[in-house]
């Protein structure tokens, strides 16, 4: 099919997250055809059109000029130009820049029509191991740790499988504090998925923390996290109400993480800080 035979179309092409086998035949054509790519890198998207032969002309488009490229771009489709998106890996806009452009496109009334492909959300779900009837796409957790806990603290009581997107400098961090606030539940780490130094981790938490601790960790990692299947699950502050009646009733810190960790499925170590931490602030 010739693509350049439909004017105005704004075409979200997924390309490969690693492997560039797994590039399809449609996504070429549409590179080819299409009068304009708009991509996160250009030099990155570059070394991909060479090397299947594509001459289109390319624009950048990405986090930080999306505000001011997304109109510009729409008034070429709306001119009869055709475009397609591109991210530095997988499918655009998950995670990646492009749901400006696909906005204000929809807005005009612009024809978006999605070339699917890669994605790393479904691939390392279908190989994690873990349930995929439904989950929650959660994206990248926040770098900074008081607002990273905060958004775990709203994932606790999610049943559904959890895919989040981290990046390798900040991976202990983010398991440490999945583990106290999640608990330990089963994990699938999937790293450089697709290439040739491809891996997947799956266990509890604490061991995928004890397996990692004394390696250099590189590549996007994507995990899937166990969704809660404790009907009594129960919020930080909740707990720490309990903790306070518990202290109250001279049970002793250890015990008390003991007892509220069976009762909950709550990380016990976890308990055990909060209720040290709640101890040490009656003495004052």
């Amino acid at each position: 099919m010739n693509y350049r035979s439909l004017p105005g179309i704004l075409y979200i092409v997924a390309t490969p997250i690693g492997n560039l086998e797994d590039m399809t035949l449609r996504a070429i054509q549409v590179l080819k055809d299409v009068d304009l790519i708009a991509a996160e890198d250009t030099r990155h998207t570059q070394v991909l059109l060479d090397h299947f032969e594509i001459g289109t002309a390319l624009t950048s488009y990405h986090d930080h000029n999306e505000r001011t490229k997304a109109r510009p771009l729409v008034a070429r489709l709306q001119s009869g130009e055709s475009i397609a998106l591109v991210s530095d890996a997988g499918t655009p806009a998950i995670a990646d820049p492009g749901y400006r452009l696909i906005v204000e496109a929809t807005r005009a009334g612009i024809h978006v029509v999605p070339v699917p492909g890669p994605c790393a959300v479904t691939a390392v779900l279908s190989a994690s191991g873990l349930p995929t009837d439904e989950f929650l796409f959660g994206g990248f957790l926040p770098a900074k740790k008081q607002e990273r806990r905060s958004k775990l603290q709203e994932l606790r009581n999610e049943r559904r499988s959890i895919v989040i997107y981290e990046a390798p400098h900040r991976l202990k961090e983010s398991l440490d504090d999945i583990y106290h606030i999640l608990g330990d539940r089963r994990i699938a780490l999937a790293r450089e998925v697709t290439k040739i130094h491809e891996e997947f981790l799956r266990d509890r938490i604490s061991e995928v923390i004890g397996q990692i601790a004394e390696r250099d960790i590189r590549g996007e990692v994507t995990l899937i996290i166990e969704g809660s299947s404790d009907e009594n699950a129960i919020s930080e502050i909740a707990l720490r109400d309990e903790i306070g009646k518990l202290q109250s009733d001279g049970m002793r810190i250890k015990e008390i993480a003991e007892v509220l960790g069976e009762k909950y499925g709550y990380s016990k170590r976890e308990i055990y800080r909060l209720a040290l931490q709640q101890s040490e602030q009656t003495k004052f």
